[in-house]
């Protein structure tokens, strides 16, 4: 028998956090999707810190459906990271496939001046 969703998106999780990792200079960009909900963390992994994290939970953020909220999310990133000062970071998409929600997000950080 097959994997399931959640063992294939764990061991695509595994393959990703082998390679990218995050420094206070350059920290980690790493989105969490739900069915309902879309969460985005800027995360120290030398220091094992998180430095900024953004949901579509706030109720600053609204839009009609789940692209819209993503869009809202990755733009509230983005102004959060230049006010902090950060500029650049590595993605890390947990396992989901660039698609959809997930993209939406990282293309609105991006067009804030994220670089990744």
């Amino acid at each position: 028998m097959g994997l399931t969703k959640l063992q294939r998106r764990t061991r695509i999780k595994q393959r990703i956090r082998k390679v990218v990792s995050g420094t206070a200079e350059k920290p980690r960009l790493s989105v969490f999707r739900s069915n309902k909900e879309i969460y985005a963390q800027m995360i120290d992994d030398v220091n094992g810190q998180t430095l900024l994290a953004v949901s579509s939970r706030e109720k600053s953020i609204k839009g009609e459906n789940n692209i819209e909220i993503a869009v809202a999310v990755g733009k509230l990133l983005g102004e959060r990271a230049s006010k902090e000062g950060i500029t650049t970071c590595s993605f890390d998409r947990n396992g989901y496939l660039y698609h959809g929600r997930i993209k939406a997000l990282a293309e609105a950080a991006r067009k804030e001046g994220l670089k990744f």
